[in-house]
């Protein structure tokens, strides 16, 4: 008899790790919301009834440059994470075509110091995550974003201030200027001309992620085309991308508008980052109130396997805390 509820006793306590494990699958079918002008392609792990945590990515990513490891263990903290991919990248649609985007000749403007017009804003682009927040009927939410997904998640902290609960802004910027430019090697690659082929877009982009690493991983080539292939062949959409980098381009500094937020924010920056260097995060930080700024030695711009831990230790306690504690909405 002992040993039988001894048994009980051990399948009790693990059930709930197995519950949990089950619960945060993120192999769970993708879905699909019609936000008007697009058909959004998402997922949501975790369950329904967890605080949401919305991910946001970052130029030309689509929801798959999420590591499924990092989704997991993000939902693992009783979280309902939920990714998706932005307009103009992966598998979501235009419902109504986009007007075309002239990057030769706009990004010739931003170099001159003109105005640079844009099909759409970043504030367009956030209003897209807050629609489908909307269909899914969740009131509140917590954000992460990454590079211009932090870009994005910061006007969503804006627009929606009592319904993000918190901010976390990843390898991101507050765009003002004067700030470091990116390294001379990857202005090179981002000069480059649009690939004729996908053998040449493969090549192309797993140059790209190679030199978005940190100088302290040794990347392997054929780990690098695998990935960059899985992105092309899930969706390949150039131009798509160029508008996404216009929308950039045309956005001015957003210091007026960080300097008003007062939402929960996390700034976690990596020291050897190319694209934004690390004054991009320490500029970031120094303009919201309140926000707290974690440096990670040796991080660039990309979720490499040795980063895993040191990003995952940044945020994790970060993202608890924010959940358990009352809405800041009090202080508004």
């Amino acid at each position: 008899m002992m040993r039988f509820l001894l048994f009980v006793l051990m399948l009790w306590g693990a059930a709930p790790s197995a519950i949990a494990m089950a619960r945060c699958d993120a192999s769970v079918a993708l879905q699909r919301a019609d936000l008007g002008a697009l058909s959004m392609v998402y997922q949501s792990v975790g369950a329904p009834s967890d605080p949401a945590l919305l991910l946001v990515m970052g130029l030309g990513g689509q929801l798959i440059h999420w590591p499924d490891d990092v989704v997991e263990a993000l939902c693992r903290q009783g979280f309902r994470v939920i990714r998706y991919d932005n307009r103009d990248v992966g598998l979501t649609r235009w419902n109504t075509a986009p007007a075309s985007a002239n990057l030769t000749f706009e990004a010739l403007r931003y170099k001159l110091g003109l105005s640079v017009s844009a099909p759409y804003s970043l504030t367009d682009m956030a209003e897209d995550g807050v629609q489908l927040m909307d269909a899914l009927h969740i009131e509140q939410f917590h954000v992460l974003g990454v590079s211009m997904g932090g870009m994005i998640a910061q006007h969503m902290a804006a627009m929606q201030p009592r319904r993000v609960r918190s901010l976390t802004l990843v390898m991101s910027s507050s765009g003002a200027a004067g700030l470091p430019q990116p390294s001379a090697a990857l202005l090179q690659l981002l000069a480059r001309r649009s690939a004729p082929s996908r053998a040449v877009a493969i090549e192309q982009q797993a140059d790209m992620l190679a030199a978005l690493g940190s100088p302290q991983v040794q990347d392997e080539r054929q780990e690098l085309i695998q990935q960059a292939a899985q992105a092309y062949d899930r969706a390949f959409n150039p131009q798509g991308a160029k508008r996404q980098i216009l929308a950039i381009l045309a956005e001015p500094s957003r210091v007026e508008l960080l300097n008003q937020l007062r939402v929960p924010t996390l700034v976690v920056h990596g020291t050897a980052d190319p694209l934004l260097p690390v004054m991009h995060g320490v500029h970031l930080a120094a303009h919201i109130q309140g926000s707290q700024l974690r440096l990670i030695p040796g991080l660039a711009h990309r979720f490499q396997a040795p980063f895993k831990a040191p990003l995952l230790g940044a945020v994790l306690p970060y993202l608890k805390a924010q959940r358990e504690k009352p809405s800041h909405l009090a202080t508004l």
